[in-house]
């Protein structure tokens, strides 16, 4: 299944500039692997290398919606869906 990741300016420097990749997988966790395999470092900068889980300041959207409101990692994904990655910003 293709799904197109957005990904945020402060990650395209492990992305080499890219701003947007096709990467494949039925879950949300799958396809932070696979993004992580074609860009090493990625799932590193996401993920809490203890729990493999989402660190709270990455913000995954499938489609417009929160995954936190859906299934996280293991919300389903399918061919034409849209990933966008967010940090989270902090200010006052």
């Amino acid at each position: 299944m293709a799904v197109t990741v957005l990904i945020p300016t402060p990650l395209q420097r492990l992305t080499s500039g890219v701003g947007e990749a096709m990467v494949s997988g039925s879950t949300v966790g799958e396809i932070i692997g696979d993004l992580d395999r074609q860009y090493p470092g990625v799932r590193d900068r996401l993920c809490n290398p203890e729990t493999g889980r989402l660190r709270r300041f990455a913000n995954v959207y499938l489609n417009s919606e929160d995954i936190r409101h859906l299934q996280n990692e293991e919300t389903l994904v399918k061919d034409g869906d849209e990933l966008s990655i967010v940090p989270a910003v902090a200010g006052g």
